[in-house]
């Protein structure tokens, strides 16, 4: 079950109709474990850099940070998933570059971690608008994972208009080449599972590069794999091509993520 909190009091039905039908905000989602969470700082900067720049605002630290402890006492839960949702209650589309005070809607489920077996996933021509930001505009993503489902496949990945692998719906990828892991170059929301990927694997000495990759020539790249926050999983195919599940790059890369530590809420 749901449980929706408003700057730490429970949300009301006016207060989720209010985003609802706006629909012009930003988030971030995060599992929470002993009231802690992996990539903080990651959260935070992605929190306060949109808040900027899609409210010509400021958002501390701080009042995040107590928004989401609050929450977690509502629900009476140290471990969860939890979504921050920043937006305003008195957004008006007819005036949308007026500067107004933001509200910190914080969601609570509970825990989720990612399914380790093996998915197939799809293709299609897809750019998301300010892939930079992780926006509350997400019809699109959920429609083309849908789609990707009716067809047979277990998700959706996006390439762009030169064919270069993006991101999936509610993912990144990474490949390996049997030497290092390759990111796919192009423009996609970076996440804060691999950014605590690319870090682990940094100090762990695993080599890695950025270079573009097209879906229609994998040529050299023996596997790939999936991240977001709730872990990472192999990605079994592309299309129509099959790629062997690599344990021993899963292994590493699961020790990459472990690495990286978890910081309390209440810091």
């Amino acid at each position: 079950m749901t449980l929706a909190f408003l700057d730490g009091r429970p949300a009301s039905a006016d207060d989720l109709r209010a985003l609802a039908l706006v629909n012009y905000g930003h988030f971030s989602s995060m599992q929470v474990r002993g009231r802690a969470v992996q990539g903080l700082e990651l959260h935070l900067h992605r929190l306060r850099s949109a808040t900027r720049e899609l409210f010509d605002t400021k958002i501390d630290d701080a009042r995040i940070r107590g928004a989401i402890l609050a929450a977690l006492d509502g629900a009476g839960v140290d471990d969860a998933s939890v979504r921050v949702t920043v937006f305003a209650r008195e957004f008006d589309y007819a005036q949308p570059d007026r500067i107004l005070p933001v509200d910190l809607l914080v969601s609570v489920n509970p825990p989720r971690q990612a399914d380790p077996s093996p998915v197939w996933v799809k293709t299609y021509a897809f750019q998301r608008p300010l892939p930079h930001i992780k926006h509350v505009g997400t019809f699109p993503l959920f429609q083309h994972r849908r789609q990707a489902r009716r067809e047979g496949a277990d998700d959706a990945l996006f390439v762009d208009a030169r064919g270069r692998i993006s991101e999936g719906s509610v993912w990144n990828i990474g490949f390996w080449d049997g030497r290092q892991v390759v990111w796919p170059q192009a423009d996609a929301l970076r996440g804060t599972a691999e950014r605590l990927l690319q870090a682990g694997l940094s100090e762990a000495g695993v080599g890695q590069r950025h270079a573009p990759v097209e879906a229609r020539a994998l040529a050299g790249l023996r596997a790939a794999f999936a991240a977001n926050a709730t872990g990472i999983w192999p990605i079994g195919g592309i299309d129509d091509i099959t790629l062997r599940p690599d344990p021993a790059l899963m292994e590493a890369l699961d020790a990459a993520l472990r690495s990286q530590p978890w910081r309390p809420l209440a810091g």
